[in-house]
């Protein structure tokens, strides 16, 4: 029995020992690997990039929208010289101009002893009808804006006369006709600072739009396609922040140094009231905001200082020029929410006056130039002018600064969780000084490169931009919205009575005939259609 026992025990143990042998070469399953985990520390939307403890939120939209009465996607038909057609209104203007567009921006976040690292990126990439103009050939023959090179006037194919600091709309922000790229926001924050292109310090919340979608908004300033800074925030709590920001004044914040001794009547009616004389870089501007948030809404001042830098009087470097000019802007912003029309219900209004630093209130999107024609009862048609640069000079004179001020604002309703309505205006006047007045009108109005010119028989180049709107907006489900916004544009201009020029105005099919001078008007329809994600 011994014997037998031992037996049956040392084969047990055998076949343990192979069976644990042959359990041991099997493959193991290996633990599920976990490639996306979410990251809740910084909201919905966010996860942490493989291998790191960085977080990232990919966002975006797609729009698709038409503009109808314009030949710019943001503006309405204010301005011959840098849209084109666009202010000529005959057969070569746009009844309408169509964008497609997608914005993709990339938001990281990580932990740190010092807080939050954060970088922000967002870019777009347009699609926007062109238009065809005058070659000014003599023959008819027009071109397609979208063939024309880099930094040329779409009117005559040369040279730009003056550029986006005299007036005109930048490019830069991916807006041009065809295909365009444009980098909107591209910045780093640590420890309370923030380096790199995002919205002024200066602008409200809300940069140009209080309720509207409308671009050309005057009345306040705007860089809703962001502006190289150095910032830096501090917060104290309960709401309450403040900010100082260096800020790059080269791309967007030139309103234009207009040496008035290359003035001439024929110039003026295309709103150039003499050659632009920006020099380089030299100061940024610097800015000062401090901010109130609450329950109720916000309260905003923010406070801004702009170098006037001219070259050269003349081609030369011994043709001297003008001392720097400091100008300078303040602007108070309020936002109340929860009125009691209704849940969600808003109240966004700004008012901001500058001297000297024009860009704050006819902002880059709106434009500060002007020439716009229309129908008249006493001669071939009528047009209106008008420019607001930062300063004038003449030959040998010192720079005098243009001071304007304005606002705008927008009361916005919910009619339902999927039904919202805006109205909005905005209001924006320009001031000159004695040196311009005298110099363009003459001493009494009746003198001076244009005040001169027979036929006209008030000269002021003083003027005022009026504008009133509605926009309703529709969200069947989540991130789809469609939307009407219809904008209306008063130029209010200072100068009567007709002029003849003695040459064909280089504007599009436009003869040598005489022209009233004239009130103008725009109105615009914004038809978008927009998928968030």
């Amino acid at each position: 029995m011994i014997t037998l026992r031992q037996a049956i025990l040392g084969t047990v143990a055998g076949i343990a020992t192979v069976g644990g042998a042959q359990a041991a070469d099997l493959p193991v399953k290996a633990k599920a690997v976990e490639y996306v985990k979410i990251c809740s520390l910084y909201g919905a939307g966010f996860y942490y990039i493989p291998g790191t403890d960085t977080c990232i939120k990919l966002g975006g939209y797609l729009r698709a929208e038409v503009a109808l009465g314009s030949n710019s996607d943001f503006l309405g038909g204010f301005n011959v010289s840098s849209q084109g057609a666009n202010g000529a209104r005959n057969r070569l203007t746009n009844y309408y101009t169509v964008r497609s567009r997608e914005d993709l921006n990339i938001d990281t976040r990580t932990a740190t002893e010092y807080g939050v690292v954060r970088t922000f990126f967002d870019g777009t990439f347009s699609w926007t009808t062109g238009n065809y103009v005058g070659t000014n050939s003599g023959t008819g023959t027009t071109a397609y804006s979208g063939t024309l090179a880099a930094g040329t006037n779409p009117l005559t194919g040369a040279a730009t006369l003056y550029g986006a600091g005299a007036g005109s709309i930048n490019p830069t922000d991916g807006g041009g006709s065809g295909g365009s790229l444009g980098v909107y926001y591209a910045f780093i924050q640590f420890a309370g600072f923030t380096m790199g292109k995002a919205v002024s310090q200066f602008d409200a919340p809300w940069t140009n739009y209080p309720g509207n979608n409308f671009d050309g908004l005057v009345g306040g300033s705007g860089t809703v396609t962001g502006v190289n800074q150095f910032t830096y925030t501090a917060d104290f709590g309960q709401g309450v922040t403040a900010a100082f920001s260096a800020e790059d004044t080269t791309s967007y914040y030139q309103a234009g140094n207009l040496n008035m001794t290359g003035a001439s009547a024929y110039g003026m009616l295309q709103g150039a009231y003499g050659t632009n004389a920006i020099g380089g870089s030299r100061s940024p501007n610097l800015v000062g905001m401090v901010r109130v948030d609450q329950a109720w809404g916000l309260f905003q001042a923010s406070v801004a200082a702009h170098d006037n830098h001219v070259a050269y009087y003349g081609a030369t470097e011994p043709t001297g020029h003008p001392d720097d000019k400091w100008g300078w802007a303040v602007q108070l912003a309020l936002s109340i929410k929860n009125i009691p029309t209704g849940a969600g219900d808003t109240i966004n209004i700004q008012g901001v006056y500058t001297d000297g630093a024009t860009r704050y209130n006819f902002q880059n999107l709106a434009g500060s130039t002007y020439s716009m024609f229309g129908s008249s009862g006493i001669a071939y048609q009528s047009i209106g002018f008008a420019t607001a640069p930062d300063t004038v000079f003449v030959t040998g004179s010192s720079q005098e600064t243009v001071k304007t001020w304005g606002f705008r604002g927008a009361y916005t309703h919910n009619w339902d969780p999927y039904w919202n309505s805006a109205i909005y205006g905005a209001y924006a006047q320009a001031q000159y000084g004695s040196l311009a007045k005298t110099t363009l009108c003459g001493p009494t109005g009746v003198g001076g490169v244009f005040g001169g010119v027979a036929g006209v028989t008030g000269c002021n180049p003083d003027f005022a931009i009026g504008q009133v709107g509605i926009v309703t907006r529709w969200t069947p489900v989540k991130n789809l919205t469609f939307s009407a916004d219809l904008a209306w544009t008063h130029l209010d201009q200072k100068y009567s009575g007709t002029v003849t020029p003695a040459a064909l105005i280089a504007v599009p099919a436009k003869p040598a005939a005489t022209y009233e001078l004239k009130d103008q008007d725009s109105v615009v329809l914004l038809l978008r259609a927009q998928r968030n994600w």
